[in-house]
């Protein structure tokens, strides 16, 4: 007779149940994660569920497994979250765009606040004790002045994709978009039903200004044309052709935390897109350099900046992370860094250039908290504290929140 293995308490070992995937589980929902998934655990395993809400108790079904943790779909809810509120949008759940409409907007905020401590925590290796304040959006529906749509020729679909496809989600009204995208968006349909959309035009780009909406690539009817907006005391020209910020309403807030209190005799502005930051600190800084690699947001930056009246910036057109290469030995030591990096964070060998410019004060605006943390631990490592970090909810019904960071030297 085969004897069992013992471990070290005396007791034999059971083998753990293996869940298969397609499987249902019975599980309480403890938090919400970055990435925006729930957290919860069952049978020995960490699951990964979307779309949930904490609290929530349901049966969740495994969709996939990675080792120990698996991923899961909520099937059927036994006792909802508190929290828990009834989804605005007819495409909730198959479109890839929102993942948050079944929170509470005072849920939502929580839970952005949470990610970015986590992220600090379990990322940078960072314990902020303090206070991490988010200002909530203005309009919670509507604020969407940017949009990235698909397009299927073949099956007449026009929309986001589908979460976790390329597959694309044909959408009719898209609840967050500000109401010029929107009526944008219903001219482009009418257009592919009546098969007047280029089949090429498989990816479309739209932002939208006080003056109406411009679309990268151009579409009949719908050129890539600039438009502006006024931030503040500044003007700003912009097109689909380069970035600008999604939620307007919440820029004049975000850039006076950016800017804080710095002054001094140079700063410069990273990823500076059409001068968003740039232009307040040219009041604030003798010189100010911008860097951008976009050529179409930089032409925007230097009408933007002559706009204002100031002729004491410069704009150059370079990747950030050769721009710096090039010129932080010669710049070195600088007031102030500001860094506005995509999704992905800083490019590879930024940071490295950021310190070599010895900045007595960096400004980091990131819209990925787990970016940002991988960042910050380096800068941390480096001789940098974070003196002070906020967060700004630019994306509502998502689960993306924008941060900035505050770095001074020890």
């Amino acid at each position: 007779m085969r004897k069992q293995k013992r471990n070290r308490t005396g007791f034999s070992h059971k083998p753990r149940r293996e869940q298969p995937a397609d499987a249902l589980v019975e599980v309480t929902i403890e938090r919400i994660l970055p990435g925006g998934a729930g957290l919860a655990h069952a049978d020995g395993r960490t699951l990964l569920v979307e779309l949930a809400a904490p609290g929530d108790r349901a049966f969740v079904r495994i969709k996939r497994v990675q080792g120990r943790v698996a991923f899961a779909s909520i099937a059927e809810i036994i006792s909802p979250s508190p929290v828990r509120v009834t989804p605005l949008c007819p495409y909730f759940g198959l479109c890839g765009g929102c993942d948050f409409q079944q929170l509470s907007y005072e849920a939502q905020l929580a839970a952005k606040v949470e990610i970015i401590r986590d992220c600090l925590r379990r990322i940078a290796q960072i314990e902020f004790t303090g206070e991490i304040p988010i200002t909530a959006s203005p309009n919670i529906w509507q604020y969407r002045s940017r949009a990235q749509w698909q397009h299927d020729p073949q099956k007449k679909h026009l929309g986001y994709f589908e979460r976790a496809s390329h597959r694309v989600c044909d959408v009719a009204a898209c609840p967050v978009l500000v109401p010029s995208l929107q009526e944008t968006l219903e001219s482009l349909r009418g257009q592919m039903n009546e098969s007047l959309l280029p089949e090429e035009a498989t990816e479309i780009q739209a932002v939208a200004g006080a003056d109406g909406a411009s679309l990268a690539p151009p579409v009949p009817g719908h050129p890539t044309r600039e438009v502006s907006r006024r931030i503040g005391k500044h003007h700003y020209r912009f097109s689909a052709e380069g970035f600008f910020q999604i939620n307007h309403e919440l820029l004049e807030p975000l850039i006076a935390a950016a800017v804080s209190d710095a002054r001094g005799e140079t700063a410069i502005d990273l990823y500076c897109g059409v001068g968003l930051f740039t232009l307040p600190l040219a009041h604030r800084f003798t010189r100010v350099l911008g860097v951008e690699a976009n050529a179409a947001a930089i032409s925007y930056a230097r009408r933007n900046l002559e706009g204002a009246l100031l002729d004491n910036a410069v704009f150059e057109i370079n990747r950030v992370g050769d721009w710096l290469a090039e010129n932080s030995e010669r710049l070195a030591p600088v007031d102030f860094v500001l860094l506005d990096p995509p999704r992905a964070g800083a490019e590879d060998g930024a940071i490295e250039g950021i310190l070599a410019l010895q900045p007595r004060h960096i400004s980091y605006v990131s819209c990925d908290p787990a970016t940002l943390a991988r960042d910050l631990k380096i800068l941390a490592a480096r001789g940098y504290r974070l003196d002070s970090i906020a967060a700004f909810d630019m994306f509502p019904q998502t689960h993306h929140v924008e941060t900035v960071a505050h770095l001074k030297t020890e």
